[in-house]
Formats: structure tokens, C-alpha cells, sequence
């Protein structure tokens, strides 16, 4: 129960974590319903992501000592790689943007949302909120502690899965009520997830998950 090798310890961690996301995501979607922002929604979303973010990386850092990694890449060890996912994000983005100026894709909740309540402040918080914390905490979940815990084998067919279930669980958190931005956001979080197995770090997923919400609330 005390090492990541016990499926029944795992699945209680994992879920402890995925509450811990849960509670830090419930703020944000309450405040992005509220108009005008206030200060006391921020306060209370500082305080539940800087607690679920610190949570997390003490567990994963503790974590790492009981898995033996062949290499670990640098996060701009290969800058071709790094510019080429970066170009691909922006790309893909930009795509779906377009998708949607043209009601080919429906939008995102949050977007439909700002749009009710659009203002500066606003803008800002979801920047922060959904451009920058909520993606690290889902690549913790999605790569890190998914992969830490179930496929941990170096297998391709492991390694497959693994991208698979990675992207799956990317949209889910990122859940909207549109089958194509579904599909869309299993592509961004099978990326994600071969950047790190690619890399063996989280610097490149958490980098590009970052990218892709920037961009995502930039577009809205």
C-alpha cells in the first residue's frame, strides 16, 4: 500500500488526486458563472490550486525514487522536437478556432461563459486559472501519476495504450458536451502524452499543455 507498485494503494492515491483536481476545477467553473469577479473568488481559488498543485508535485517528486528511468532528456535537449509540438499546438489550435468563428465546432463552456460576463479581470483570471493551473494539474493526473501507476512498462504496445487512455482522460477533464471537441481534445492529450514518453519528463507535457490553454483562452 505504501509504493506505487500496490494497484490497491494506487487507486486510492490516484483517486485522492483526481478529488484534489476535481475541487480545484469546481472553483473555477463558480467564479467564471459570477459577474463581477471578486476578490474573495480569487483568494479561494489561489488557496485550493497553490494547495493542490504543492500536493502534487510532493507526490510525484517522492514518487519518482521507486521508478528507474533509462534516461531523462532535458527539457530543450531536442529543440526539434520541442519547436515542431509547439508549431503543432499553435496549429491545431488556430484549427479549431477557425472551426468554431465558422459554427463548424461548438464552443468550449468557459468560452460561452466569459462571453456572458466578458471583462478584464476576467480575462486575466482565466489566463491563470485555465491557461496555466488547470493544465498542470491534468498533466499530473494524465502523464505523470497515469503513467506512474498503469503503464509503466517499455513496451509499445504499453506505450500505445497508455497514449490512448492519456487522451481519453485529458477530454473527460476537459468535458464538454460536443463529440467533436471530444475527439479534438483526445488528439492534444495523446500529444502530450507522447512528449513525455518521449522525453521521460514533465517539463514537455506541462509545457504544451500550458501553450494549448493560453492559446485556447486567448482565441475565446
Amino acid at each position: 500500500m505504501n509504493t506505487p507498485e500496490s494497484r490497491e494503494g494506487n487507486l486510492i492515491r490516484y483517486a485522492v488526486y483526481f478529488i484534489g483536481y476535481l475541487m480545484a476545477a469546481g472553483v473555477v467553473k463558480l467564479v467564471t458563472m459570477k459577474s463581477p469577479l471578486r476578490i474573495w473568488d480569487i483568494i479561494l481559488f489561489g488557496l485550493i490550486a497553490a494547495m493542490v498543485l504543492l500536493f502534487y508535485i510532493y507526490r510525484f517528486n517522492r514518487e519518482q525514487r521507486f521508478f528507474e528511468r533509462d534516461f531523462v532528456m532535458p527539457w530543450l535537449g531536442d529543440y526539434a522536437v520541442t519547436i515542431g509540438l509547439t508549431i503543432l499546438v499553435v496549429a491545431g489550435r488556430i484549427g479549431v478556432s477557425w472551426l468554431q468563428a465558422y459554427n463548424k465546432v461548438s464552443w468550449y463552456g468557459f468560452q460561452v461563459e466569459y462571453l456572458k460576463h466578458e471583462s478584464v479581470p476576467m480575462f486575466w483570471f482565466l489566463i491563470v486559472a485555465i491557461g496555466i493551473i488547470l493544465p498542470i494539474l491534468q498533466q499530473f493526473l494524465t502523464t505523470g501519476f497515469l503513467f506512474n501507476y498503469a503503464f509503466r512498462r517499455s513496451v509499445p504496445a504499453i506505450a500505445i495504450m497508455g497514449m490512448f487512455a492519456s487522451g481519453i482522460l485529458f477530454s473527460i477533464l476537459n468535458f464538454q458536451m460536443s463529440i467533436p471537441l471530444f475527439v479534438i481534445d483526445i488528439a492534444f492529450g495523446a500529444m502530450f502524452a507522447w512528449s513525455y514518453l518521449y522525453t521521460q519528463t514533465m517539463w514537455m507535457p506541462i509545457y504544451l499543455a500550458v501553450v494549448n490553454g493560453v492559446l485556447l483562452v486567448i482565441m475565446t
